[in-house]
């Protein structure tokens, strides 16, 4: 009875031995994959904890200051433009007036934040050298914020001629357009600039 408590425990310690081996191995074999994922959501995170901590700083009947800017630049945009557009502070949101009619609202999701924070934490994943990863992420930040604010006076001037087409265009074609974008702006990244560029 003695001998096969020994045996079974041996048996045990040597298949923990194998997990632990096999573990390794794996470990070693995904090492830039998990590397990677821990990067991105580390980051993720971060910036996201950052941005609700600046966003709750904000009174809860108030409009952030993010958002305000856009909502400004949006008017400014859209008067160089040529666009009549004007946008006015309401409850949590800028109203967009629009050939004299309320078209749509800027809310704190309006604002580009969220993509940012997504774009920048895929390149901190995929870093290279830190003052390019630094630049890039500035530089797509800043086409990001641009192409937000594009998508907005382009939508405002949309949903006044197709109102009937609002759900496909705030909710599918445009989300498409920006998101796309960043795909091929994290392409571009990796291809030339990341550590992983061949």
């Amino acid at each position: 009875m003695f001998y096969a408590k020994v045996i079974i425990a041996d048996f045990k310690n040597y298949i923990n031995l194998l997990k632990i081996d096999f573990l390794k191995t794996l470990f070693q074999q995904y090492r830039p994959f998990l590397l990677f994922l821990g990067k991105f959501f580390l980051s993720y995170l971060l910036l996201s904890v950052l941005y609700r901590f600046y966003l709750s700083q904000v009174s809860d009947d108030a409009i952030d200051g993010i958002t305000a800017n856009v909502s400004k630049t949006v008017r400014q945009a859209a008067q160089w433009l040529g666009i009549s557009i004007e946008t006015r502070p309401g409850f949590m949101a800028y109203e967009i007036i629009y050939q004299g009619k309320s078209i749509a609202r800027i809310i704190e999701g309006c604002n580009g934040t969220s993509v940012i924070i997504l774009f920048t934490a895929f390149i901190i994943a995929f870093s290279g050298k830190l003052k390019a990863t630094l630049i890039y992420v500035l530089l797509g930040s800043v086409v990001i914020y641009v192409l937000n604010i594009v998508r907005i006076i382009c939508l405002t001037a949309l949903l006044y001629k197709f109102p009937q087409f609002e759900h496909f265009l705030h909710g599918v074609l445009f989300p498409a357009v920006i998101y796309g974008i960043v795909f091929l702006l994290w392409l571009f990244w990796i291809k030339n600039y990341s550590k992983y560029a061949s």
